[in-house]
């Protein structure tokens, strides 16, 4: 049997308690997303956007979910100190993939912002979801998104109403809780209205030492003059999947900057789609993934110009160590008429073992004359003059890698803007290096 034939059976024998447990608005494209599953399923390698990623022989496993929607026992706030302290953010938790709305702090959120669960934001106001669910993130394009929306049942809301600049960061704790292997099915939708600012960032984490299979599907819509500062941080553990597939969409003179970083996981990819549908539209996407063991991260990203004066720049670093197999698969696509797009993307890679295997595929797609666009990639070892240079001053061997591997991915590092987060990703970087980094530090869930 196909692994999708599994979830497809799942969800029409349980479609009325799946119905009965989420929002009308999400139901109503429940229907479609299986079809498209069963039409298209899984992708195989010889996809090009999937060739380096079995994504089947992910979905095989058997997963128990909460269809039911059964509550964590747990208070994140009292029992759960994410290893990114002291932001002064803004604090929120999904556990799961359910919006933790239970003693929830007193924010003090500007007026005209909103941070809900989106079954119940989708169940006040149907209209405002129905005009943006689904709508970036199409199930008859991608199996993992048809999955998702034919299983999702709650998720993450954030609005930012026109005009309105958020100081501080929203922070996001997606906390993977469970007593038996979980599949959990994650759904965020973010809406910048016109010169709306704000700064979000997501840290994912795995409480409990077993397996998940976590899809995630997350829908941005920029605004005219819209700014958005977006980072996501993953560390879990090796028993964890993660299938991510992010859609921003940016109208006339927005911006986008997203980072990437993967510090701990198990088998994660994720794939970015912006475009830049307005024209003077900006975006820079950034990534950093260090990995060892047999963990396996595969980044593929896609870069629609489809308006004239936009501007986009990328850049993504790997460390990999032992067995650790990294992919990097960017295309930045310049349409017919999109004249004036400024374009730059680079992917660096080091392997610190013969053993590490990296795959990297930089692509452009140009169909428009007035453009400057570039695109490179490199793969290579620690440079061993440098090493000796190092040794020679008296520097041990390890000492000198962990510095050397610091500077390289130190570029990615210094291109948040958010600086109490980039000064702890500095820590958190040199002490994954050094093999220190196990799990969260404060986190009375990870006994």
């Amino acid at each position: 049997m196909q692994s999708e034939a599994q979830y497809i059976e799942l969800y029409r024998g349980q479609r009325s308690l799946i119905h009965e447990h989420s929002a009308a608005v999400m139901n109503a494209l429940r229907d479609a997303a299986a079809n498209d599953l069963e039409r298209t399923g899984f992708p195989s390698r010889k996809v090009e956007r999937y060739r380096y990623t079995d994504v089947e022989a992910l979905f095989a496993p058997d997963y128990g979910l909460n269809l039911r929607r059964l509550d964590i026992p747990v208070n994140p706030y009292e029992a759960f100190r994410c290893d990114v302290p002291n932001l002064s953010t803004q604090l929120f938790f999904v556990i799961n993939d359910a919006f933790h709305g239970a003693s929830l702090p007193k924010n003090t959120m500007p007026e005209g912002v909103e941070v809900a669960s989106l079954k119940t934001y989708a169940e006040q106001h149907p209209d405002f979801v129905a005009a943006h669910y689904g709508q970036l993130a199409h199930s008859a394009d991608d199996a993992i998104t048809a999955l998702n929306t034919m299983l999702a049942q709650d998720g993450l809301l954030i609005h930012v109403k026109r005009g309105v600049k958020i100081d501080k960061a929203i922070q996001v704790i997606n906390i993977l809780r469970s007593d038996v292997a979980l599949m959990a099915n994650r759904r965020v939708l973010i809406v910048l209205d016109d010169d709306a600012e704000a700064t979000l960032l997501f840290c994912d984490h795995a409480a409990d030492d077993l397996p998940f299979l976590t899809t995630q599907v997350v829908e941005v819509f920029m605004g005219e003059g819209a700014s958005l500062q977006l980072y996501c941080l993953e560390e879990t553990h090796y028993k964890n999947t993660r299938v991510s597939n992010v859609y921003i969409n940016q109208q006339a003179h927005s911006q986008v900057h997203h980072g990437s970083i993967t510090l701990h996981n198990g088998i994660t990819r994720n794939s970015l789609n912006v475009t830049l549908h307005g024209e003077g539209a900006s975006c820079t996407l950034n990534g950093c993934v260090i990995a060892d063991k047999e963990q396996h991260v595969d980044n593929n990203t896609l870069i629609d110009h489809a308006a004239c004066h936009c501007t986009s720049r990328e850049l993504y670093k790997y460390v990999l160590d032992e067995k650790a197999v990294g992919a990097f698969a960017g295309k930045v696509l310049v349409r017919p008429g999109a004249q004036h797009t400024e374009s730059q993307e680079t992917n660096q890679n080091l392997c610190a073992t013969p053993d590490a295997r990296m795959f990297t595929q930089p692509m452009l797609e140009i169909y428009a004359d007035d453009v400057k666009c570039s695109h490179g990639s490199t793969v290579g070892q620690l440079n061993e003059a440098a090493l000796f240079y190092m040794r020679q001053r008296g520097i041990p061997l390890h000492e000198a890698k962990t510095l050397l591997q610091q500077a390289f991915v130190g570029e990615v590092i210094e291109q948040i803007a958010l600086a109490p987060l980039r000064d702890r990703l500095r820590y958190l970087v040199e002490k994954r290096f050094r093999g220190e980094l196990n799990k969260c530090e404060g986190c009375k869930l990870c006994k």
